[in-house]
């Protein structure tokens, strides 16, 4: 069949994966091969398919084909996350869209919008990730809200409640008032900005005085209960013991006395607000003091804000302010600089907040995690390296993990209450063993279902997607069957650094906790993706472009060679849409090479040239080299390099040498060694690229030969490693030395490639004959002469030590070339001169640069062989 002229990959793509999907290469069962496990990182159901995404699934997608063509069984996991705070924010936005308050639905009718809006966008980012080429096992699919992943989450919650591990707490959590949910500390991310500090009088009660204390927030004086001194600062010994008043609630409040009040921070006078900050609240415990919560949900004050009830926090600031102004309590304001925490999800600034939460305690879980990533064993190993810093930082200072939702989309907390007490809960996988604990804790046998109401929190997304690596084979809930102990633990996991530990090493500690084994063998950390400028990739700076445009734009392979030639390991990507021209136009040239062989006459007739011959040995032994370049950089997950070694390869070894050699005269057939030999050559090409341009590859496979589905590409077998003929690579290079000053010479000298040339070599060097034939095809040399002297009236040029002479009697203006030469002589004396000059300046020598003085040795050294070679070619023209 013939190759069309030009490739179309909009009609490629689409016809090779429905090709693949019919025949299903991307499924795996388990078998007697050798697994190679991939689970994705699952995006969140809300997503769509963006850069980062782009990059991580291309990246998976060349480690799961490889894996495919060395015979290894491989399985990619996909699936989608479902994303608590983002989806529900959604189904919000979309709810009010229609008129309807969240509050006023129940919860099951809550869920039944969110499970509307999830069949109809959730899938919408796999479906996308098909168009980039990735071959997932589609049909083990995964969401991990579906049955099974949360019937795994509710059972590894109970067990972990049965062995002490969850607990419920009264704590100081992170509250965003946007969500009207607490996050855990790794979603808080805190940002340096400008704000005030706000310095107001409180009167002594019974006097008139007054203290005056610093504070950021004035409108949180409503929960004020203490003001706090050093007891070592003499500066306030007179207030010991007595009471201020706050202003305008005008509540009386404690004076104590604490060291942990910083005596140079403001005026030395802390107010104490147990409720609204973490280091307040441990005051507050320790001197027995009240607590006042004056926010509401939504950070809007309650009525402890008196006047101000129900307006926003920031809104009370700046009227407060103008209050404590206008009745003289607020004596200066100061511009201050601070930390302020904002949610990673909603952007909001996060309200500390007193709340019963559950927790789950880090301290234990969290070593045998330390020693996989740390210890001598080195079990699981990150790529590249410089992350275990960060990993050990987080995971020795580990907190306990509040893993409890004020949401309604997510799993819900099998917690089941039976009194109004805080103790008075059992926990339990489903209603009915809650109501046997119940009836046991309580003796109370007339209890029924209904006495008990479950609690309503969620679980944190995170406690669902920590088991993913174990859920997605049903590990948790069937621990023997037949899929977890033929996959797991997994060999790969490519992620983002930025979820290092939200994911990665939260998937380490449940595989040790629930497998006693790591989920997964490596951890290659991918950079992020920015724009030229190195901006971060988002949709409000406008520079993200659209991956979808990128693909029907420069087709799905030329977006993948864009992406990883520009991708190397750990660093930021920075992201040029030049370059998935470039792999557009990579892949042309091969599309291209195919067609100059297919377009060749065979004949069995005629015998091979030595040429081809020696070509395609040569040919052979750098294939090998590369493959064993290209191995390596797939050891170090260096893909950038990998697929940088098979783009040399192909466009210069292949393209540009290669099929230049063995190309047959002008409308003359080839011989059928030559074309057999290069086409099983071009295909062992194809095997190696077939990871990173799928579509372009598996099309012309089929176009070299009519192949049934068991001899597809994507199921072919990777070439074998055989030894490499380095002397053979380095006579080449030499020869091609040669060619380029062949060529050099018919360039300059305007000579026609048709004209056949003469050619004489000095063989100073004793260079092997090896690539003669190869030279004088590629030259169009009539014969190759070894001589002793040189050839008058010839042109020279020197490969090393050899000298190499092309008549030009009859071809060139003989008096013409010798003034032109005369000239370059005379200024090359002249520059040697003077670089000979401030190399014997002492001075110079002993004053300059290392590096400058080895410059300038080079250029006398260059300068000296090219007198010697304008030397000779006047020599042979005189």
């Amino acid at each position: 069949m013939q190759i069309p002229s030009k490739y179309e990959a909009s009609q490629v793509e689409s016809k090779w994966y429905d090709y693949w999907m019919k025949h299903n290469y991307f499924h795996s069962e388990p078998d007697e091969r050798e697994p190679y496990t991939i689970v994705i990182p699952p995006p969140n159901v809300t997503g769509v398919l963006h850069m980062g995404h782009m990059l991580n699934n291309t990246i998976q997608d060349v480690l799961i084909r490889r894996a495919r063509l060395q015979g290894k069984n491989a399985c990619w996991v996909p699936g989608t996350d479902h994303a608590s705070i983002a989806t529900e924010a959604k189904v919000v936005a979309k709810l009010k869209e229609q008129g309807i308050d969240k509050n006023d639905l129940s919860r099951d009718e809550f869920l039944k919008h969110a499970w509307d809006w999830t069949h109809e966008y959730g899938g919408v980012i796999l479906e996308q990730l098909k168009k980039l080429g990735c071959s997932c096992d589609w049909d083990r699919t995964k969401f991990t809200m579906d049955d099974d992943m949360s019937e795994a989450v509710i059972k590894v919650f109970v067990d972990l409640y049965n062995k002490g591990m969850i607990y419920r707490g009264y704590r100081m959590v992170n509250w965003d008032p946007e969500a009207k949910t607490t996050l855990s500390d790794e979603e808080v991310i805190y940002e340096e900005k400008q704000g005030n500090l706000y310095y107001l009088n409180y009167k002594i009660e019974g006097s008139d005085d007054v203290l005056t204390i610093a504070t950021t927030r004035p409108e949180t004086i409503f929960g004020d209960t203490a003001i706090c001194i050093n007891p070592t600062d003499e500066r306030f010994t007179h207030l010991k013991g007595k009471k201020a008043i706050v202003p305008i609630c005008g509540r009386v409040i404690p004076i104590i006395e604490d060291e942990y009040v910083d005596v140079e921070f403001g005026t030395g006078c802390l107010k104490v607000t147990p409720a609204h900050d973490e280091n307040d609240k441990v005051l507050g415990d320790k001197h027995n003091l009240e607590v006042v919560d004056i926010f509401n949900e939504d950070a809007t004050l309650n009525s402890y804000g008196l006047h101000y009830e129900g307006q926003d926090r920031f809104a009370v600031r700046k009227a407060i302010a103008k209050e404590l102004e206008e009745s003289g309590v607020l004596i200066k304001t100061e511009t201050h600089v601070n930390k302020v925490g904002t949610s990673e999800r909603t952007k909001a600034v996060i309200e500390p907040r007193l709340s019963d939460q559950w927790f789950l305690k880090m301290e234990e879980l969290v070593k045998p995690a330390i020693e996989a990533v740390l210890g001598e064993d080195n079990e699981i190993q990150l790529f590249p390296k410089k992350f275990e810093n960060t990993y050990r930082h987080w995971m020795e200072n580990i907190r306990d993990w509040n893993i409890s939702r004020q949401l309604l989309w997510g799993q819900q907390i099998p917690a089941y209450y039976y009194g109004d007490g805080k103790e008075d809960f059992v926990v339990a996988e489903t209603m009915e063993d809650a109501l046997k604990l119940a009836i046991e804790k309580t003796g109370k046998a007339n209890l029924k279902a209904e006495d008990l109401r479950q609690e309503t929190d969620a679980l944190d997304t995170w406690f669902s997607s920590w088991l993913w690596p174990m859920s997605v084979f049903d590990g948790i809930r069937n621990p023997e069957n037949d899929d977890i102990k033929y996959y797991y633990p997994t060999n790969d996991l490519v992620t983002g650094p930025d979820i290092l530990f939200f994911w990665v090493a939260r998937m380490i500690i449940a595989g040790y906790e629930y497998k006693g084994e790591r989920p997964f063998n490596n951890v290659y950390l991918t950079g992020l993706v920015r724009d030229k400028q190195r901006r971060k990739m988002s949709k409000s700076l406008g520079n993200s472009p659209d991956a979808l445009k990128l693909i029907e734009e420069y087709s799905a392979d030329g977006v993948r060679v864009g992406l990883l030639l520009s991708s190397a390991a750990g660093n930021d990507l920075l992201f040029d849409e030049a370059l998935c021209q470039q792999g557009k136009g990579f892949g042309n040239k091969i599309w291209n090479a195919y067609r100059l062989i297919d377009g060749w006459e065979i004949d069995e007739t005629i015998p091979q040239p030595e040429s081809s011959k020696i070509a395609l040995d040569w040919y052979a032994s750098k294939f090998q080299k590369a493959l064993t370049e290209i191995e390596d950089h797939f050891s170090k997950y260096r893909l950038s390099d990998a697929l940088m070694a098979i783009y040399k390869l192909i466009m210069d070894d292949f393209s540009g040498w290669l099929l230049e050699i063995v190309k047959p005269a002008y409308q003359k057939p080839v011989d059928a060694v030559t074309y057999k030999s290069l086409i099983a050559a071009f295909e062992d090409n194809l095997k190696i690229l077939h990871p990173f341009m799928p579509f372009l590859t598996e099309d012309i496979w089929h176009y070299i030969a009519e192949r049934t589905p068991e001899e597809a590409l994507i199921v072919a077998k990777w070439p074998e490693a055989k030894p490499v003929n380095e002397i053979l690579i380095a006579e080449f290079d030499f020869a091609s030395e040669v060619v380029s000053g062949i060529r050099n010479i018919r360039k300059e000298k305007n000579i026609a490639f048709k004209d056949a040339i003469g050619f004489s070599v000095i063989n100073n060097g004793n260079t092997s004959t090896t690539f003669d034939s190869i030279i004088q095809k590629l030259g169009n040399l009539e014969t190759i002469e070894y001589v002793t002297e040189a050839v008058e009236g010839a042109l020279t040029f020197r490969v090393k030590s050899n000298e190499y002479f092309v008549p030009m009697a009859g071809s060139i203006d003989v008096e013409a070339e010798i003034k032109k030469l005369t000239e370059e002589l005379n200024y090359t004396e002249g520059f040697l001169k003077s670089v000979q000059k401030k190399l014997s300046n002492e001075r110079f020598v002993n004053g300059a640069p290392e590096q400058v003085i080895a410059n300038e040795r080079k250029k006398e050294a260059d300068a000296l062989a090219k007198i010697e070679t304008i030397k000779s070619s006047l020599a042979s023209l005189n």
